[in-house]
């Protein structure tokens, strides 16, 4: 058995902006496959999207209608296409401690959604029309 002591020592040694490289698609995607993610942003749930096979996915802001999406890796970004909005997007993805941290490319810094639910379980749609 080897001692792990040069690994973490090697990984400690990494400088800064390392640590906060974009995923790339290929990172992403062997993180997000067949998991449902909730994302926060201020302490606040934000939504949870759920990765299937093929780069499909299932979106749903808090509280709100699912909608199916694909998505795809563009200069660096990993950029999102929904079945009501044709226009992409694009985000830069991040793995830290604590899991995922996506930024959006149009929103300021400090903006950042958090990873802080991770499941196998699909996620739970609401519908139009429940209860009626």
């Amino acid at each position: 058995m080897r001692p792990i002591l040069p690994l973490i020592a090697l990984v400690a040694a990494l400088p800064a902006w390392a640590a906060d490289a974009p995923m790339t698609g290929a990172e992403f995607d062997a993180y997000s496959r067949g998991k449902t993610l909730t994302y926060a942003v201020g302490g606040t749930i934000y939504g949870a999207e759920q990765y299937l096979p093929g780069r499909r996915v299932v979106w749903a802001f808090s509280q709100q209608e699912c909608r199916d999406g694909v998505w795809y890796e563009q200069d660096g970004q990993i950029c999102f296409v929904y079945e009501h909005d044709p226009t992409p997007q694009c985000w830069q993805f991040f793995l830290d401690q604590g899991g995922l941290r996506a930024r959006f490319m149009a929103d300021p810094p400090g903006a950042d959604l958090i990873e802080v639910d991770q499941g196998t379980e699909p996620l739970i749609c609401a519908g139009p029309d429940v209860g009626v």
